[in-house]
Formats: C-alpha cells, structure tokens, sequence
C-alpha cells in the first residue's frame, strides 16, 4: 500500500507576534520556513512536521493545527472512541497515575484507552525479522513520521532504504480496530504533530481519525475538569488490553533497538542510533554519500519523543527519561508476560507492511553567475567575504543566496549587509542632517538679515535728517572756535563721535540696501588683488597672496565682492595688532571658486564662532566696530548662493592661533 499526499501546513505564523529573528529558520532541518516582507512562514509543502519551530520560537508566534474540534464531534458522535495513548505520556502528565489518567479519558467519553505501545512491541518485532533477514540490505527505521518525511522530500533516492513497516501508531490502529470493530473510531494523542500528517498518508491502510497533541489533550481535560474541578473527580481505570511491555521504551533513544533486541555493537558499527534535528540530517547525508556496511539507521527527528514539540512540560530531558524509564519498570512488575507473550503471539499475523512515494522538493542548483550576483549585491565581492556566521538561519552565504533566488528569504536577513547599509544610512543621514541644520542656520541668519534692514532702514529715515543737523552746527562751531580756546577739544570730541554716528547710519543703509545683486561677468583674481593692494599695510605686516596664472571669471555683483574682500582683509589686519602674516589665496575647481583669507592673529573663540555673522555682535573694543562687516558680508555671499566658513584657533596651547575665512562662489548662476 502507498502513502497518500500530504494535507495542509501545520503550522501557521502569527504575523503580529513574529519578531523576525530568524531562529526559526536557523533550527529547521528541512528549510521549509520563507522569510518575505519582514515575515516568517512555514512552507506547507517543504514542511516534514518536526515541530522545531514551534519548539524554539521565544515570541510563541507558531501555532499548530489545532484538531480539538475534531475529537469533541468524534465524540459527541454515536461512534465509539478508542483513544490510542502514546508511550511517553508518563513524562508529560506527571500529576496522574496512568490510573487516574486513564479514568479521565474515559469520563471524557472514550470507549476504550489503550497503549500505543503494545503497536510498538509489533513493530519491534517486525523490525528484528527485517535485520536477520535482510541479507545485507541496510534500512532507515519509519517509526518516526518526520524522519520518513525528509527522506521523501529531500533524499527520494533513498525511499527503497525505508524500512517497509507501519509506525507504532498505525500498528496500534489497526489492533484497536480489528480486536473492537472497524466501526471504533481512533484517535491518538501522543507528542508528536507529525503524527497529523501521517494520519492522512496512511489513510488508505488504517483510519487514524484524529490525531491529539498532549497539550491539545491537557486543554480538552481541563475542560472537562470545569471551574470548580469536579469533573476531575473521575474514578480510576486500567488501560484497555492488549497491554505493552518492552514497547513503553520506545519514545527514548535507542529504545526500538532494546525492543527488538538488536544488539548494537560498537565494534561492528552495523547499527546506528541518533536523535535530534542537527544529527539525523547529518546521519542521512553520511548515509547517503557511503552505507558502509550499516544495517540499521534508527533516527528520531527529536531527541527521542519525551521532547517532542507538542508536550508543556518543562522538566529536563533526563527526568522525562526517568518517567518513562519507571512507568516501563512498573509494567514489568505488574502486567503478566504470559499474557503478553499470547498477544504478541496472536497477532504476529497482521501486517505491518506499508511502502513509501518520493515527493520530490530539492531545490535546483542556479546558475554560478546568478548566485555570484546575489553575492556581491550582499557586499560580498570575495571567498573573504562570506562569514558564513549564520545569522540569517543558514549554514553558509552560499545557502543564503540560493534561498534569496528562489525566493524563500531576504538580502536584509544578512547581518553584516544590514550594519554595513545601516552605517552607509546613517551616514547619509547625518550629511543631511548637518545640511539641514546649515538651511536652517541661513534661514535664520535671512531672517535676521530681512529683519535688520527693515530695521536700518526705519533708524536712517528718523536719524539721518537730525543727525545732519547736528553735524553742520557742529562742524560750525568748531570752525569758529579760536585756536586754543578751552571750548575747541569739546568741540572736537563732539564732531567726531557725530562722524561716527554718521558712519553707522551709514553703514545700516548700505545694510538695507544691498538686498540685490547685479551681476557680471568678473574676474575674481583681479578683484582680490585689488583688494589686497588696497588693505592698510604695515613694516610688520606681511602679505602672501597667491592667484592663478590664468583668469578666474565668475559671475558676480563686482562692487558688493570687493566689500566683502575689503571687510575680510580689514578684520584680519585688526586681528594682528603686532603684526604677522596675511595669506590670500584664489582657485578655481569643479565649477566653484574659493577664495580663502588667513591670518595668523589672536584668533576667535570657538564659544564666538557661531555668533560672528549676527548683526552687532563684535568683539572690538567700544569706538572699534559696529557689528555690521560680517553680517554684511554673509548676506552678500548667500545672494551670489555662495557659502562662507570659518576655522580658528585662540588657544596657543592647540597650536598656532589664528582664523581663515573660506569664500566658496559659483562659476556661472542665473541673475540673483
């Protein structure tokens, strides 16, 4: 008889609960889980029903197909119920005797409870025939329905390696119904979920109506048990015959071994024994690139059934080991093996026989070219390259980009690609960042400027009338003062501070009126040695300026960049009262022209920096400044949509002090 296909997936994702972190992926040894918008998702048909998922996921974002509803209609239904007890309850319900527990099953409404693992002691010794008689032959033992699973969707080749025998559970089934009628409906309830996908494979051998996990069953008994715990109060019973003996072993490790009595020698290395996910995937490829003379691979997907996905207990492996180890012992003292010997011998008989169907879901080999591309989209440009650290859930880079091609995952899902393009967004955040903050420092200083000429211009219209006024008397008087007159130095103080008013009022209309710039075709070098030639110079004082052999034409308001020039070259001058040295220097590079003025003077406090292109704000003496040089000079240079920076040192101790003062222009522009 033949397996039928699978159903659907077993296990579903809760997207709201799933955290992406891939855990999920890392630990299932079929790869059956898809990574896709920021989501993990079992793969139905991929899937061997291992349960790992669910097992390893912190989030609890795997829920199982649950079959509750299933068993309340069974039995709700006129049907009787058998229900067929895996033989590592005793490790999951620690808080009954199998006594008690069996008297809830059957309160419950299950017509008979019986032992899974008087269908594993058939099994034993199905399997004991098959190695006497295998002639050589080896075989992979099917008790496990994950095991059977992988070989016949990722090793087809290896099917006829598939020990021909039913699985415990489907021996159990056809007992049950053979010694209580073809009309007792089965369900079995075991640790396993794999269990309900081989219900349906076997379908056509043995009807397996349900399949319950022990959680599912803890769920269903305290149900019954009610609020107020009375339906608890169950009165104790046995399992129904026929009753096990070496079969309650079999959920531990080596345990089908013990069962059948094959002998596992060291020496000979004819047998082998391995569970849990990382070690059968290991055992089947060994097995298959070299048999070596195996006769026997007894492989559990877990590590051994007392630690299957679907129990709650949260003891250690090896208590669970202990349970199950003295539940066996007790059946020994208790149950006559006479007895048991007539069943085994009664149903020696039936037939176990079952045979496997390949399901194909190896993935194709890509092209080299096409997982190189993936590659290096990754950053990974060489052997060097490829960590293969794991992170994403698969062993190697290369196993990555062949998922990323046949779209069961995301380039994001690389570590070190997702830090290298967080740093490379970073990065690009910060310039934009410190762009940002540049537009909004030059929106304020526009503001401040707008804000100011409205400013100056109010002030020059109320003063400037009065303040001539004052300046004719003032000059009058001091031309009509008698030289030596003890009035003249009055008179004298009092024009100067009045051409000093005038001067600032000055200085507030030209302020007001530059908001505009006419612009022409200049050559920015010559501009600059005006400039240059123009600045007061002193025997202390030296002047380095260095210009391109050739022209620097830039389109620029001529009368508005010599005062800038005039304001830097002024402010460096007055910065270096014992003198020192000016160096200008005028280049021409991608499209922009940077003129940059230093000094080696007492240099700006970096606590001032910030502050030195507001309107009045100066640090010269009373009588020295007005506050307006700089100001001005950044309205003009943000007109011609140039930029100006400054860097400076005041601090001997960091170095030598002084201050440049860097113009940067472009080339060509539309009319400001």
């Amino acid at each position: 008889m033949m397996y039928s296909n699978y159903g659907p997936s077993l296990v579903k994702t809760i997207k709201e609960r799933c955290r992406v972190c891939y855990t999920c992926v890392r630990e299932c040894p079929a790869k059956a889980i898809r990574v896709a918008g920021g989501q993990a998702e079992v793969i139905a048909e991929r899937c061997i029903g291992c349960g790992n998922c669910t097992r390893v996921c912190s989030q609890q974002a795997k829920a199982v197909l649950n079959s509750m509803k299933a068993v309340k209609a069974l039995l709700a239904s006129d049907a009787p119920v058998a229900a067929c007890l895996a033989p590592s309850f005793p490790a999951e319900f620690t808080e009954y005797s199998h006594r008690v527990l069996a008297g809830r099953l059957r309160a419950m409404g299950f017509a008979r409870v019986v032992e899974t693992s008087f269908g594993a002691d058939l099994v034993a010794a199905e399997y004991k025939k098959l190695v006497a008689e295998n002639g050589g032959r080896p075989y992979i033992s099917t008790a496990c329905p994950a095991i059977v699973s992988y070989v016949e969707k990722y090793f087809p080749h290896l099917i006829a390696f598939l020990a021909p025998v039913l699985s415990p559970m489907g021996a159990a089934a056809l007992v049950v119904k053979k010694l209580y009628g073809e009309g007792m409906r089965v369900v079995f309830i075991g640790p396993c979920i794999a269990k309900k996908n081989e219900a349906k494979r076997i379908a056509d051998i043995v009807a397996v109506d349900a399949v319950l996990t022990f959680s599912e069953l803890r769920m269903l008994l305290e149900e019954a048990a009610g609020a107020d715990g009375s339906g608890a109060l169950a009165p104790e019973a046995d399992f129904d015959p026929p009753h096990p003996r070496l079969g309650t072993i079999f959920p531990l490790g080596g345990g089908l071994l013990q069962a059948a009595a094959i002998e596992r020698d060291l020496i000979a290395n004819k047998v082998i024994s391995t569970e849990g996910n990382r070690n059968f995937v290991e055992v089947i490829r060994d097995f298959d690139a070299s048999p070596r003379g195996v006769e026997l691979l007894d492989i559990l997907c877990c590590e051994g059934c007392v630690m299957g996905p679907g129990m709650t207990t949260t003891e250690a492996r090896f208590a669970r080991h202990e349970r199950v180890s003295a539940y066996a012992r007790l059946c020994f003292r208790e149950r006559d093996q006479f007895e048991w010997d007539d069943a085994i011998l009664d149903w020696s008989s039936l037939s176990l026989a079952c045979s496997f169907e390949a399901d194909d879901r190896r993935l194709d080999a890509p092209p080299p070219g096409v997982i190189r591309a993936i590659l290096e989209r990754m950053g990974k440009r060489s052997r060097e390259d490829e960590l293969n650290c794991g992170a994403c859930g698969y062993e190697t880079c290369v196993e990555h980009a062949v998922a990323i091609h046949k779209g069961f995952a995301e380039t994001e899902m690389c570590l070190p690609y997702a830090v290298d393009k967080f740093k490379e967004n970073a990065k690009e955040l910060s310039v934009s960042y410190r762009q940002l903050e540049e537009a909004q420092a030059a929106l304020i200083q526009s503001e401040k400027l707008a804000s100011m000429g409205q400013l100056a211009a109010g002030i020059a219209h109320e003063i400037n009338n009065p303040l001539g006024v004052i300046l004719l008397y003032a000059h009058l008087l001091f031309d009509r003062a008698a030289s030596g007159s003890e009035h003249r130095d009055d008179l004298k103080m009092i024009v100067e501070q009045a051409d000093r008013c005038k001067t600032i009022v000055g200085g507030l209309l030209n302020f007001a009126r530059k908001n505009k710039a006419v612009l022409q075709r200049a050559d920015l070098a010559e501009l600059v040695g005006r400039c240059v030639k123009a600045a007061k110079s002193s025997a202390s004082l030296a002047v380095e300026f260095e210009n391109p052999d050739e022209p620097v034409h830039a389109d620029v308001d001529p009368e508005q960049m010599m005062q800038v020039f005039i304001n830097l070259f002024t402010n460096a001058i007055e910065a270096m009262p014992r003198g020192g040295t000016l160096r200008v220097r005028t280049s021409r590079a991608n499209g922009e022209v940077s003129i940059r003025v230093s000094d080696s003077g007492v240099g700006i406090p970096s606590e001032n920096q910030k502050k030195i292109f507001e309107p009045f704000y100066t640090t010269k003496q009373m009588g020295k400044g007005t506050g307006l040089g700089l100001a001005v000079t950044y309205g003009i240079i943000k007109m011609h949509r140039g930029n100006i920076e400054v860097e400076s040192n005041a601090d001997p101790e960091q170095g030598p002090t002084g201050t440049t003062f860097v113009v940067t222009l472009p080339v060509r522009q539309e009319e400001a």
